[in-house]
C-alpha cells in the first residue's frame, strides 16, 4: 500500500483482509521460486513478487479486486507499455533529481531554472499517467478508482496553472541580463540591509564604479537628499510579515514574460538581507558582492522548498504504486509468453465459504509447464474438495506424478489469491488463509532428533497453526521408518486432519492409508477422506488421478525393478 496516500492495488480500500505469510518453505516446496524467478530478473522485484504471493489472506474481496485489475493489465499491453516507460522516467528522476537534495553550495537563479524545468517534467508525469488510465476499455475498480485519484490529485495540485506559470517563465528566463539591487547604509557608511529592486533584460555596460561613487559622493550638489529613485527602478524591501518573495518575483518577471508567473507558488517570505555587523568598507565591493549572492541564494532556496513541495504531491504519491503495478506488468507479461507457448490459463473464481470449496478442471503443475518444450504433453487433472472430499489420501507409482500433483493444487491458491490467471481450464475456489507444505526436509536439518523425530515436530507445528480455511499438502510424511512405526502415526495425523477440516493432500507410499479412507471418514463428523489414486493402464503411468481404492504394491514393484531384485529379474540375471 502507498503509505503517502492510503490508496492500493493490492486491496479495495478500507477492506478489514487480515493477512498471514506463508511459512518460508513453502514457495520452494510449491516449485514457486522457479515462477518468481522467471517473471523478472531484477532482484528487487522478484522479492516484491514473492512478497506479495506470500501474504495469504482468505478475503474473497481482495483476490476479486486483484483479478479484475490483472485483467485489465494483460488484456492492454499497450497499457504495460506506456506505464513501463512511465516508470522508467521517474526512476530516473528519482534517481537524478536534485529537489530533495541537501547542499551548503550557493544557489543562484540558474539552479531554479533548473529546478523549474524539474517540476515541468514532475507534471507531465501525472499527465501521462492519467491519460493512460483513460482508456475506456479499462473495467476494473482498482485502475478506474486510480484514475479518479489522478485526475483527483492534477486538479487539487493546480498543476495546469502551475504548467502554464512555468511555461511563461521559461519562456523569458534567457532574457535576465542583470539583478539591481538597493542598499541602505549606517552613519559608518556600513551596509545594513539589501533589498531586490528589479530584474533586468540588460546588462550593466558602465564601467568605472569606483570613479562613478566617487563622483556620486565628492560633490555635495551630487549627494541625494532621498533615496527615491529616477525612471522606473523602485527599492522594494519587503517585510517578512505582509510579503511574499515570489509575489515580488511575480511582479518583476511579468514585466518580462507578459504574464502572471509564479501565480500558485507561496511561502517564500524575504528578499530582505541583513548585513553583519562588524564588515567594514575596507572590503566592501568583496563584501557586497557576498550579500548579494547570499540575497540570491536565499530567494531561491525558499523558492526551491515550494517547488519541492509540488514535487512530492506529483511524483512521490504516483511513485508509491510502481512497486504494485510492476507486480502485475511482470507476471502478465509472463503469463501471456506462456499462453502464446500454448499453455492454458483461467481467470480464477473466488468464492464464499460453502460446501464446494474448490472445483478445479484441467489444471496442471505450472513450474512443469514452464520446463516442457512441447506443452501439448501436458496431462491435465480434474479435482474438487467438498465435505467428502477434505482430505485426500493419494496413493500411486513411484514417479507417477504424486508430487507434481500436489504442488499442483498449491500453485492454483497462491496464484488465484495472488489476483492471477491460473493454469488450469476452470477453477472455482474458496479463498484459503494459510498454506502449509510437510514435505521431506534437507538431511542436515534432521541431524539432531532424527528424520522421523523432526518430521513429527513439523507436523505438529502444521496441525497447531491450521485451521478450517488452511490448505494443507504432505509429501511423503513418515515415510523415513518402518512401514508400521510410519501408518500408526499417520492414521493418527489423517484422523486429526478430519477435525480441524482444513483442506490436505497427503501423497504417500502407505496404500493401506488410501484403503482405510472411508474408515477415518465414518469415525469423522463434519469432513471425509477419499483415496485418491494415480491411475496406471496397461502397466504405464498415465498421470491421471482418480477416486478408487489403491492399486496395491505397485509402490513396492517399482522399487524392485528399479534395482532388479524381482524374482525374474534376480533368477536370470539380468
Amino acid at each position: 500500500m502507498n503509505q503517502q496516500t492510503g490508496f492500493s492495488l493490492m486491496q479495495p480500500a478500507q477492506t478489514g483482509a487480515e493477512y498471514r505469510k506463508l511459512p518460508d518453505h513453502v514457495m520452494h516446496d510449491l516449485g514457486l521460486e522457479a515462477f518468481c524467478l522467471a517473471v523478472s530478473s531484477d532482484v528487487k522485484e522478484r522479492r516484491m513478487i514473492t512478497n506479495v504471493l506470500s501474504q495469504i489472506t482468505d478475503d474473497a474481496g481482495v483476490a476479486a479486486y486483484r483479478r479484475q485489475i490483472f485483467v485489465d493489465i494483460l488484456r492492454l499491453p499497450e497499457l504495460r507499455k506506456n506505464m513501463l516507460e512511465l516508470f522508467d522516467k521517474i526512476q530516473f528522476m528519482n534517481d537524478f533529481s536534485t529537489m530533495h537534495k541537501t547542499t551548503d553550495e550557493e544557489l543562484g537563479l540558474s539552479h531554479l531554472f533548473r529546478r523549474l524545468d524539474e517540476l515541468d517534467d514532475y507534471i507531465k508525469t501525472v499527465e501521462t499517467m492519467r491519460d493512460c488510465l483513460s482508456d475506456e476499455r479499462i473495467r476494473s475498480e482498482g485502475l478506474i478508482k486510480l484514475r479518479d485519484y489522478i485526475a483527483g490529485l492534477y486538479e487539487d495540485a493546480c498543476f495546469s496553472e502551475m504548467k502554464a506559470d512555468i511555461a511563461a517563465m521559461k519562456m523569458k528566463t534567457s532574457d535576465v541580463q542583470s539583478v539591481t539591487l538597493g542598499i541602505n547604509v549606517n552613519e559608518r557608511f556600513e551596509a545594513v540591509s539589501i533589498g531586490l529592486v528589479s530584474v533586468n533584460k540588460k546588462p550593466f555596460k558602465k564601467s568605472g564604479i569606483v570613479s562613478n561613487f566617487a563622483d556620486a559622493i565628492a560633490s555635495k550638489d551630487k549627494l541625494r537628499d532621498t533615496a527615491d529613485w529616477d525612471g522606473d527602478m523602485h527599492y522594494q524591501v519587503i517585510e517578512e510579515e505582509k510579503h511574499g518573495i515570489v509575489d515580488h518575483m511575480k511582479s518583476q518577471v511579468d514585466m518580462l514574460a507578459g504574464q502572471a508567473v509564479f501565480a500558485s507558488i507561496a511561502g517564500a517570505k524575504s528578499t530582505l538581507v541583513n548585513t553583519a555587523a562588524d564588515e567594514g568598507t575596507a572590503s566592501s565591493t568583496f563584501y557586497l558582492d557576498t550579500v548579494m549572492n547570499k540575497m540570491l541564494a536565499s530567494l531561491v532556496k525558499k523558492l526551491r522548498d515550494t517547488l519541492t513541495k509540488y514535487a512530492d504531491v506529483a511524483i512521490v504519491n504516483v511513485s508509491g504504486l510502481v512497486p504494485e503495478f510492476l507486480y502485475y506488468i511482470r507476471c502478465a507479461e509472463f503469463i501471456d509468453s506462456l499462453m502464446e507457448k500454448g499453455c492454458v490459463f483461467c481467470e480464477a473464481q473466488p468464492e464464499t465459504a460453502g460446501t464446494t470449496s474448490m472445483i478445479a478442471k484441467g489444471f496442471y503443475n505450472l513450474k512443469l509447464a514452464m520446463n516442457m518444450e512441447n506443452v501439448n504433453e501436458i496431462v491435465p487433472n480434474d479435482l474438487t474438495f467438498d465435505r467428502k472430499h477434505t482430505v485426500y489420501i493419494l496413493t500411486g507409482a513411484n514417479r507417477g506424478g504424486k508430487t507434481t500433483i500436489t504442488q499442483a493444487v498449491g500453485q492454483l491458491f497462491v496464484l488465484a489469491q495472488g489476483g492471477l490467471f491460473v493454469p488450469a481450464e476452470d477453477f472455482r475456489y474458496v479463498p484459503c488463509d494459510c498454506i502449509y507444505t510437510h514435505f521431506p526436509a534437507d538431511e542436515d536439518k534432521t541431524m539432531d532428533l532424527g528424520r522421523l523425530g523432526e518430521e513429527c515436530v513439523r507436523f505438529k507445528e502444521v496441525f497447531s497453526q491450521a485451521t478450517s480455511k488452511s490448505l494443507v499438502l504432505m509429501n511423503e510424511t513418515f515415510s523415513t521408518t518402518s512401514f508400521e512405526e510410519g501408518y500408526y502415526i499417520a492414521k493418527d495425523s489423517v484422523k486429526a486432519l478430519l477435525t480441524k477440516e482444513a483442506r490436505t493432500i497427503y501423497n504417500t507410499h502407505m496404500h493401506k492409508l488410501g484403503e482405510d479412507a472411508d474408515e477415518f471418514t465414518r469415525e469423522s463428523t463434519d469432513a471425509g477422506a477419499a483415496s485418491l489414486i494415480m491411475r496406471t493402464e496397461d502397466g504405464k503411468r498415465s498421470f491421471k488421478v482418480a477416486l478408487a481404492q489403491p492399486e496395491g504394491s505397485s509402490y513396492a514393484k517399482d522399487i524392485a525393478e528399479k534395482y532388479g531384485v524381482t524374482y525374474d529379474m534376480l533368477v536370470s540375471g539380468s
